[in-house]
């Protein structure tokens, strides 16, 4: 039999997901960079701390297996870790990757301590299981080597108990291990786990990293410029390249991309230090984007579950600090000044904390009836997601779910129970009378979480309310294009698990909007510029003179029990954008035009011809029935009769260009008159008898009528047949 030291033990393939974090070392050691014979560095182990916050972290999360087949007994009483130790950031990001490894492998190391003989027959209390446990892994991706040392003030005794005593094993630690590989027929460890498990991991290893920009503080031109000061290149994808690049998301235009081996250097710079630059996973900015693209102004909004305050913050973000935002189920009053306090330096001022969970908060809340649009992010089982212990920890999530992420895969049985938790939340949500939409995002690959609770709850809507009710409606996302909606049918919105994202779903529901409500052109202009269409133009208050000018050329009031009243405003609308322009070119031709276009808008198809009596329709403004100018020859102009309301039809905005008109004066300075081909217009032709020297008053020929004789194409032509 080859000892154990010849046989190709695993190489450590997670080595980099494990990796020896600077300043843990010793300085002097060089460990860093003493290599094995493949050219890999050595690992140097982790700090004393690491391995008993890791045991505790593992002890809540183990899977437990039935009595009969018990191999090794866990207690319940945990290890105290040092002081300090367990809330910082990089200890504990440490501690959940260990743990969570451990957990990958808890069968495979179980059999290791069972035939390595250290169970049973050393004696060993049940509270230091996990510790072995956890330790055992790291020992073996240290390929058996002793660790080095970070710092003798953090030597725990359990911890220095229980390394001596791997150390006293390390042989027949190594040779159970090849028995493993061998049983298994794996090169590796890795190869033993499950083919969904190996392919997460894979793509953990390339997810980039998402971060939403503070604009709050500080303008996306603005970050640009800082980080190409620092060395930064923009590119469209930083996929499969190296080197200090980023990229602006294909879907959230405030949204930057990064390689994820450069995060310890941004984690460095002034633009997370400040927290103008914010990482977040993508599903929770495609949330927050879907539920801006259906806010009006002065909307409120309330969130649910929304698990990182960061969520919260970028909502805010994108309404400005002007909608209110209401989160619910923050129960601890100990967190309430801490979150004050981030919200502060984010420069977040639009945000309230309901202290009571969701369906704790009734529909006839007084602080919740301007709440137009709610978000649901509910607790999912999360197998969308590539890297689960980032998103753990950044989302605040239950550690119980890398027990399901260990296993690649949920059981039936928690599958439903969490299936239950969700629909119960949706409909809650869909009973809030003056709520207009519900925003349902997970991270879910499961139907039964995804679209099995969305159809559920809107085909079991409550008929007897007299409130409208709920559908689909395909989620509006910037720079979304419509195929990456799934289908017409469905309206769904899912990105799939992949080496750049993680998984999410997401789904839409819009009220049916009641006929007898009005709509303001307020609220229209605010979903246009949600969606992108006014870009450039501010929705500011107007001035009272603008207000006392616009009030001149607007539409009569509608009633407001059918649909006119809503085109009658969306008229208005077009027609105060019109007349801007208009008032910057000064000329009567577009005011005309202008005319045209709101009269077509608010009447019916239905058209009469008045040629010699002059327009009285209501929809004419004061200054256009007190123009008299001396047109002698002009085309009669017909004006719209608009039908009676049973008859009432949408139109479509068209555009009707007036035939030119011949005057007497010449044309007024800078006006070029724009005359198709395709339109008739009048001409001037001359009697048949002409005197030379003199030039007889011009004649109007009829309309098509063609004139008589042949007549020289000049006499016909001449742009003044008066002279």
């Amino acid at each position: 039999m080859l000892e154990p030291r010849e046989l190709p033990f695993p190489s450590g393939n997670k080595a980099e997901e494990l990796a020896q974090p600077a300043g843990l070392a010793r300085p002097g050691d060089g460990a860093p960079s003493d290599q094995t014979a493949s050219g890999i560095p050595d690992k140097t182990g982790y700090p004393d701390p690491v391995y008993v916050l890791a045991a505790n972290i593992f002890q809540g999360i183990r899977i437990e297996t039935s009595p009969e087949k018990v191999l090794i007994k866990y207690g319940n009483e945990p290890l105290r870790p040092l002081c300090g130790e367990s809330e910082d950031e990089s200890f504990q990001h440490l501690s959940y990757e260990l743990a969570f490894s451990a957990l990958k492998y808890q069968g495979i190391l179980e059999t290791i301590l069972i035939d390595s003989c250290i169970f049973p027959s050393t004696t060993i209390p049940d509270h230091l299981s996990s510790l072995i446990i956890v330790m055992l892994y790291d020992f073996q991706d240290r390929k058996f080597q002793a660790r080095l040392f970070s710092d003798n003030k953090q030597c725990i005794v359990e911890v220095q108990e229980v390394e001596n005593l791997l150390n006293s094993f390390k042989t027949k630690l190594a040779a159970a291990l090849a028995r493993c590989r061998i049983k298994h027929d794996a090169l590796s460890i890795d190869h033993i786990l499950p083919e969904t498990v190996r392919n997460q991991e894979l793509r953990a290893s390339t997810l980039p990293l998402y971060a939403w920009i503070n604009t709050l503080k500080i303008s996306p031109e603005e970050v640009y410029y800082s980080l190409k000061k620092r060395g930064y290149t923009k590119v469209k994808t930083v996929l499969h390249i190296g080197g200090k690049v980023f990229a602006v998301d294909q879907h959230c235009y405030d949204v930057l991309i990064f390689p994820s081996h450069l995060k310890s250097d941004l984690l460095n710079i002034d633009l997370f230090k400040d927290y103008k630059l914010i990482f977040q996973d993508k599903s929770r900015s495609l949330a927050v984007h879907s539920v801006k693209a259906l806010l009006n102004v002065d909307d409120d909004i309330l969130m649910v579950n929304t698990g990182s305050w960061y969520t919260v913050a970028h909502m805010s973000n994108l309404t400005n600090n002007v909608s209110k935002i209401f989160v619910c189920g923050v129960q601890s009053q100990a967190k309430h000044p801490d979150l004050k306090n981030l919200f502060t330096k984010m420069g977040c001022k639009n945000v309230e904390i309901l202290h009571e969970t969701f369906l704790d908060i009734e529909w006839k809340d007084n602080r919740l009836q301007k709440v137009k649009v709610i978000l649901l992010l509910p607790r999912c089982s999360g197998l969308g997601i590539s890297n689960p212990v980032e998103f753990i920890l950044n989302e605040h999530e239950d550690t119980d779910l890398l027990k399901d992420f260990s296993q690649g895969g949920t059981s039936e049985d928690k599958l439903r129970f969490l299936a239950q938790q969700q629909y119960e939340q949706l409909t809650h949500a869909m009973q809030f009378t003056k709520a207009q939409a519900v925003v349902y995002c997970t991270c879910s690959v499961y139907p039964e979480e995804n679209e099995a609770v969305v159809k559920k709850a809107l085909e079991f809507q409550d008929p007897g309310t007299k409130i409208q009710p709920y559908r689909l409606s395909p989620p509006v996302l910037p720079l979304c294009s419509i195929k990456e909606v799934h289908s017409s049918a469905d309206k769904f919105f899912r990105m799939e698990p992949s080496e750049t994202t993680n998984g999410c779903f997401l789904s839409v529901l819009t009220r049916e909007r009641d006929p007898s409500e009005t709509v303001s052109v307020k609220d229209v202009l605010a979903r246009a510029a949600a969606k992108g269409l006014l870009e450039g133009i501010e929705l500011g208050k107007s001035s009272k003179r603008e207000k006392k000018k616009k009030s001149k050329t607007t539409l009569p009031k509608a009633s407001s029990t059918d649909s006119k009243g809503i085109q009658m405003k969306i008229a208005e609308f077009l027609n105060r954008e019109t007349n801007a322009n208009a008032n910057r070119s000064q000329t009567a031709t577009t005011k005309i035009s202008l005319l045209q276009k709101s009269t077509i808008q608010a009447g019916s198809a239905s058209q009469a011809r008045k040629p010699n009596k002059p327009a009285t329709n209501p929809l004419v403004p004061a200054f256009m029935k007190n123009t008299s100018l001396s047109r002698p020859y002009e085309r009669p102009t017909n004006f719209v009769r608009p039908r009676p309301e049973d008859k009432m039809v949408v139109l479509k905005p068209v555009e009707i260009v007036l035939p030119p008109v011949m005057f007497p004066l010449s044309p007024p300075p800078g006006i070029r008159p724009h005359i198709p081909t395709q339109h008739f217009y009048y001409r001037w032709f001359a009697p048949k008898t002409i005197v030379p020297g003199y030039h007889s008053t011009p004649l109007i020929s009829r309309k098509g009528e063609k004139p008589k004789g042949n007549l020289p194409s000049s006499l016909l032509r001449h742009r003044r047949p008066w002279l």
